[in-house]
């Protein structure tokens, strides 16, 4: 059964995830390492752990959650995985950390893109891919069915959802895929988003403003 650990990083305050199970290989979500002592506790958790990092995943590629991309390539080897309709945000980045004024190293491109559908496994995990563009053009969140949690990224937050004023943005998109894909999962279905606290899947049905 797979353990999810955060870590919460960069201006941004987003949360990067480590997934790991018993056979001690891991996949990192979403590194938003942005300083070096922010890179050491994760490194340090891994080390520390016995973990074996074989996958980096990524939602979605705005720059708060690929700025540890290059990073964990350089010590891990690893490329990132998303959805090849993401490509063009990644390509946004270095003038839009240039406007912010934040220190990004250009994200090494995937050998693998993602589908829409379909699974990813390492060690004894499946995660399942759920498609859920809106906040951003071609958003990936991934679903751990055994564990039952999902990876969300910036699609659904406790008591709110991700923004879509971005280029690629789109709000009755974003409502339709949480309505249509994630408030389909389990009631008791735990979420880690990308920002903030998790929640649950009936949580948010409950109370979440949007809805």
């Amino acid at each position: 059964m797979s353990t999810v650990k955060s870590f919460t990083n960069n201006p941004y305050q987003e949360n990067t995830y480590l997934l790991y199970d018993e056979t001690g290989e891991c996949a990192i979500i979403d590194p938003g390492m942005d300083t070096g002592a922010e890179q050491n506790v994760v490194v340090n958790f891994i080390k520390d752990n016995n973990l074996k990092p074989v996958l980096l995943l990524n939602t979605h590629c705005h720059i708060d959650h690929i700025l540890g991309n290059k990073f964990v390539f350089d010590q891990y080897g690893l490329k990132p995985q998303f959805h090849k309709g993401e490509e063009f945000v990644m390509d946004a980045m270095p003038a839009w950390a240039q406007q912010s004024g934040i220190r990004y190293e250009l994200s090494p491109k995937p050998d693998t893109y993602l589908p829409e559908t379909g699974e990813i496994k390492f060690g004894n995990t499946t995660l399942e891919l759920i498609f859920a563009p809106g906040h951003s053009p071609a958003h990936l969140c991934f679903y751990d069915k055994a564990a039952n949690l999902v990876i969300g990224g910036d699609v659904l937050f406790r008591n709110s959802v991700g923004r879509t004023d971005l280029p690629g943005g789109n709000h009755q998109q974003l409502i339709k895929n949480i309505e249509e894909k994630l408030f389909t999962l389990p009631d008791d279905c735990t979420v880690y988003p990308g920002h903030g606290h998790e929640t649950t899947i009936g949580y948010e049905k409950e109370n979440n403003p949007f809805f």
